[in-house]
Formats: C-alpha cells, structure tokens, sequence
C-alpha cells in the first residue's frame, strides 16, 4: 500500500491519496493474465487475453508503458493516450499479425491538476472498470466495451441476464486484440474521500454493485477493502483472475477535507463531469470490428 505524507513537499499542488491493490489467479484459470500499477498518478488494471501465455505479457506491456508516467506528480490524457499507443504497437509485435495475438483490456485512474483544480481522470478500454464513491453518490464510471453492453443499451438484456450471458466475457474494443482500440475517457472533478476503484471482471463477474458499494462505504482501510473484495469474488466462485486497486483522496488542490462533514469516508459529491471525448458509449456492433473472447 502506498501512503504518501501530506507533508512530502514532492506532491504539491496535486492529490494526495492512499492507495492499495490485490489481484489473485481464482479458483479455475492456471495462470493470471491480469496485471496492476499501483504508483501516484498512475492506478491502472490490465486484464489480458491470448493463449500460451500471450495475455499475461499483454497486461505486463500495459503496465509497463503507463508505468513510465510515475516519475511526475500529475499527467495529461495526452500522456494517456500516448502510453496507449505505445502499448498498443509493444503488444502488436506479439502475434505477428495473426488474428489470434495477444491483447488486454486496460482501466485507469490518474491525478491531473488543471488551473489549481484537482481532477480525477478516468480511461477504459474493454470490460475491466471503474466505480467511484463521493459522498452519497456510487456509481460505475467507466463504460463496458462488450457485447453484452452493447445488447442492454438496445434493450435486448437486463443487468441480471447480462450477468449469466454466454457471451458475457466478449468485448468489443481491446489493446492489440481486434481493430478498435479508442479508450473513452471522463475528466471529474476530484473531492477530499472520494474513494476510486478500478478493477477486473473478474470482480465484477461475481460481486454485484451492491456488494461493492457496501465495502466501499465501509470504514475499514483501503488495503483491508482490497482483500475483502478479491476474497468475495472467491468466494462468489473465482471463475476467473480477480485484481483491484483502491485509491482514496486524502487531501485535493483547491479542497479541505472537513471531517465532522464526512460520512463513511466519503465527503459531499459533485456531479461536475467534464467528458473529454464524446463517444462514451460503446459503439454498435458490426461497426469497425469484431469482438474478442476472454
């Protein structure tokens, strides 16, 4: 767990959080493809795909090239987009060209300040996610690049039966697995306790929101809720590899964190989205690509 001291005079003018992160292989899969970076301003989860080993060192790529960015206190979606890029050509040389190469989803928070205001940004890619606690609000951040997204936004699913679909695992855009690869970023306005979750579907798979919300709210430390959850998908079944990274607001440019006001960890909300890129939901089936399995 990383807990960086609010008097560490390195992370001026950005947010200071704590942070922890756990991942496991689960109860069915041999080998664990998923990858994690836990390292201010970078929290990211990478859940890949491919045989003979080929996703597990598609997720390591992942982490590798958005690793670069921890040198510096904040980062720019330039810079995301840029280490996307980056990962993407790394992971391309693995297959050859053939269409069964490796490839990874990749979810991220990280920390930007822009005109002394501290911002969360969030970027997807794939079913891996990101949920957000900030005061009364909870709430799933991320869009899921799948088929079974694609399938509840046409009407044609409830939640309830996309959670047992056949084609629950398939997604529809993923790094170096498939033509579409354009994440979906979110820039939010970032509150003193805010608690930002970005997980596998792993998680996801085998512990409903509700499950979810209900540690996140919890007043336990974010290493304990870490462990809870990866061990509520085992226990829930651990059909597949299972990692999360929990990073909580300590203190934020702009912000005070008022205790007496605090409720579970979490401070008051804003509802202030700033969406730096339109296409937030997923786009049609049959357009610019296949899908993928996992």
């Amino acid at each position: 767990m990383i807990d960086r001291s609010l008097s560490d005079p390195d992370l001026q003018g950005t947010i200071r959080a704590i942070s922890a992160s756990a991942t496991h292989v689960g109860h069915v899969r041999a080998t664990n493809e998923d990858s994690v970076l836990e390292s201010p301003p970078i929290y990211l989860v990478a859940d890949g795909m491919g045989g003979h080993n080929a996703g597990e060192v598609a997720s390591a790529i992942a982490v590798e090239e958005f690793e670069k960015l921890t040198v510096q206190e904040n980062v720019t979606v330039e810079q995301l987009g840029a280490a996307l890029v980056s990962a993407a050509e790394r992971i391309a040389e693995l297959g050859g060209g053939s269409p069964l190469s490796a490839g990874t989803t990749v979810a991220v928070v990280a920390t930007m300040v822009l005109d002394d205001v501290g911002y969360w940004v969030v970027m997807n890619l794939g079913d891996s996610r990101v949920y957000r606690l900030s005061g009364e609000i909870f709430e799933q951040v991320s869009v899921d690049h799948s088929v079974v997204q694609e399938l509840m936004d046409r009407g044609e699913l409830t939640p309830e039966q996309a959670r047992v679909h056949p084609y629950r695992h398939m997604v529809t855009r993923a790094l170096g697995a498939g033509p579409d690869s354009d994440p979906d970023y979110w820039l939010i306005p970032a509150e003193p306790g805010d608690r930002m979750l970005v997980c596998s579907d792993g998680l996801t798979g085998e512990v409903d929101d509700a499950g979810i919300e209900a540690l996140l709210r919890s007043r336990s430390d974010v290493r304990t809720i870490c462990q809870d959850l990866v061990q509520r998908a085992l226990d829930g079944g651990g059909h597949d590899n299972v990692s999360v990274v929990l990073v909580e607001a300590v203190e934020v440019v702009g912000h005070e964190l008022d205790t007496e006001n605090t409720s579970d960890g979490a401070t008051s909300p804003s509802d202030d989205y700033v969406d730096v890129n339109e296409d937030t939901l997923p786009r049609g089936l049959g357009q610019d690509g296949g899908d993928t399995d996992r």
